[in-house]
């Protein structure tokens, strides 16, 4: 078996017509494709075929995408880890993109990984029909592509409502070109508080790449953010506890394997976990059960704090088009800890619902910058990528 992939589909076709005829297309094996394996990175869930294809699978064919085949994921997806080969496909040009979920910056932080663009769209844009995630209030399905203008393609074609996602809102949204960016009209807010995580050659990195940014025309300033350290905080609590109730599809009750030889249902639920979780999985699902069962005060508020910050950035973007933050390549997780490092300059996206754009870098060390917008302004910034992606390719600055 190829070493990016899982699974290589034995049927790689696609429609001749249609908005992506010809586009070929990985997928995280945690978004079922019915009649695929559906094992999620988990051995809970080996040996599991999709009993149907999530929505966005449906429109992907529907749009004459070739689906190429699934991944490697890190266990249901959670974070990015050595056996996760997210973003290779796209980096090696097997692909044109590949589509995975991002809980907390992990579409993002494989694109940092493999020098790709990386989205993550707004919250609901994408229907999560189909899609085994952790944490329902803040994943999302994420693009990863070698440019913007497709992951505007595949954005167009699988985005929109879904009468089988409950959850999803009902936004409407503006499309804004590339042409319709004006730098010297677009104002770039960076978050301080962002920046100040960074070490000293990662800074002066950064640094370069603003400067770049100004020297293109965009009107850029460094704006405070007090409780921007917040968003992580409020990640760890409020995504571990959705997490620890969410894996219970996973862990023989719904679907998975179940341990033999128990006794009861609290027996069999507890010791097929632990037999078929992973340490990092297990450690995440067990923090999230003591803040939900013995310290409820500190989720509830979290989940203050969250509406805060949803406020707080709505202010930001009343006086920015864009707000800019650093990035930084992922390091393998070894503890809760490590997995939350990982996150420190992403988990802002998926705590507040907003979407966000990794560009890749321009300068030798590799981190790049990420573009977050208002809630459901998308197409703003896929646009700006697309202007800056042209201004790269037609070798300005």
């Amino acid at each position: 078996m190829d070493s990016i992939f899982s699974y290589l589909n034995p049927d790689a076709s696609g429609s001749a017509t249609g908005p992506l005829a010809g586009i070929k297309i990985a997928v995280q094996p945690t978004i079922g494709i019915a009649g695929w394996p559906a094992r999620a990175g988990s051995e809970a869930l080996a040996g599991y075929l999709s009993a149907g294809s999530a929505t966005v699978i449906d429109r992907l064919t529907q749009g004459g995408a070739i689906l190429t085949g699934l991944t490697h994921a890190s266990e249901l997806g959670l974070g990015i880890d050595d056996t996760s080969t997210s973003g290779r496909a796209v980096e090696t040009k097997t692909v044109h993109a590949e589509l995975m979920l991002d809980m907390a910056g992990e579409a993002r932080l494989s694109a940092c990984r493999g020098n790709l663009w990386g989205f993550k769209p707004s919250w609901g844009r994408v229907s999560h029909t189909g899609i085994a995630g952790l944490i329902p209030s803040m994943e999302a399905c994420g693009i990863l592509a070698q440019d913007p203008a497709t992951i505007r393609s595949v954005l167009k074609t699988v985005a929109g409502a879904d009468d089988m996602d409950f959850s999803q809102p009902r936004l409407d949204y503006k499309e804004i070109s590339a042409d319709e960016i004006k730098p010297a009209q677009f104002t770039l807010s960076v978050i301080g508080e962002a920046a100040t995580l960074l070490s000293g050659d990662e800074r002066k990195e950064f640094d370069e790449e603003i400067a770049r940014l100004k020297r293109y025309g965009f009107n850029v300033r460094t704006v405070s953010w007090p409780d921007y350290n917040l968003c992580l905080t409020v990640h760890r609590i409020v995504g571990s506890v959705e997490a620890s109730s969410a894996a219970g599809r996973y862990d023989s009750v719904r679907f998975g394997r179940r341990a033999p030889g128990t006794k009861n249902w609290n027996e069999m639920y507890l010791q097929s976990r632990g037999a078929f979780f992973g340490t990092l999985l297990k450690s995440y699902l067990i923090q999230g059960a003591y803040f939900q069962f013995e310290r409820y005060d500190a989720y509830e508020n979290a989940c203050r704090i969250r509406a805060r910050l949803l406020k707080e950035t709505s202010r930001l973007f009343e006086q920015a088009d864009s707000l800019v933050f650093p990035s930084q390549k992922p390091a393998q997780p070894v503890s809760l800890d490590a997995l939350y490092e990982q996150f420190k300059l992403t988990a802002h996206a998926n705590v507040t619902g907003c979407p966000a754009l990794y560009m890749p870098s321009a300068c030798a060390g590799g981190q790049g910058l990420e573009f977050a917008a208002g809630y459901g302004a998308d197409e703003r910034v896929i646009a700006l990528g697309e202007y800056l992606h042209r201004q790269r390719a037609g070798g300005k600055l």
